[in-house]
């Protein structure tokens, strides 16, 4: 199935409008680097930065968001076999992780980041899930897909229709994308080509917040089934 290039919206043709693509995602950062000084807050915590991130989506980002999907299927078969491929060195290689290329000073370490006496609160669950599976694909596609991937070929991105790339914007991009998963970087990588290459593919936002939000939904079934929290970094 193809589809034509969707149309340059009006606010993508201001140039100077990187905003409403990189304020969800800075503002999620600065509460990651907050958390410690969240937990005070007990369940609360879990809802604070997902509420802070939604008015940020709802007062700058809405002009650009778009939730059309143009390969619903595809799009979903694409996110479960990047889960499947989050997963499989880890289920093949029980010690893989343990390695010194994933786990280093420089990478981090593959630990929960959730206390411990809350992994059995199903409320603390369901919101940690709620954030990985509904804001995060929406926020990082925003930002990865939508912005850094046009915005490294020229600083006037808005003039350049979704799945625009050239082969530094595409590869710079993935790699960013890894190094943000720190221990699961190869991984990380992988899935970085994938999405990159669907946005191309599709032209599609939407498209991709759905195979993001597949992968990360699939995810945190698995993890919360299987009990491997490490993967909740």
């Amino acid at each position: 199935m193809t589809t034509a290039a969707p149309a340059v919206t009006k606010a993508d043709q201001q140039p100077s409008r990187a905003a409403p693509y990189v304020l969800p995602f800075a503002t999620f950062l600065v509460f990651l680097a907050a958390r410690d000084l969240l937990q005070p807050l007990g369940r609360a915590q879990y809802i604070v930065a997902p509420a802070a991130v939604t008015l940020v989506l709802l007062l700058v980002s809405r002009p650009v968001l778009s939730f059309r999907v143009v390969q619903f299927w595809r799009s979903c078969l694409l996110g479960a076999a990047v889960f499947l491929i989050w997963i499989a060195p880890d289920v093949l290689f029980p010690s893989y992780r343990q390695h010194w290329l994933f786990q280093n000073p420089l990478t981090g370490a593959a630990a929960v980041s959730i206390p411990l006496q809350d992994l059995s609160d199903p409320v603390v669950l369901t919101l940690r899930s709620l954030r990985a599976t509904v804001l995060v694909p929406v926020i990082e596609e925003l930002f990865w897909r939508a912005f850094l991937l046009r915005w490294l070929i020229a600083r006037d991105f808005g003039s350049l229709p979704l799945g625009a790339s050239s082969p530094f914007a595409f590869w710079t991009t993935a790699i960013l994308f890894a190094a943000e998963h720190g221990p699961y970087w190869e991984v990380g990588l992988i899935a970085g080509i994938l999405y990159n290459w669907w946005m191309i593919r599709t032209r599609s936002l939407g498209d991709c917040i759905l195979a993001h939000a597949v992968t990360n939904g699939l995810l945190c079934w698995y993890v919360i089934q299987s009990g491997h929290w490490e993967y909740w970094l």
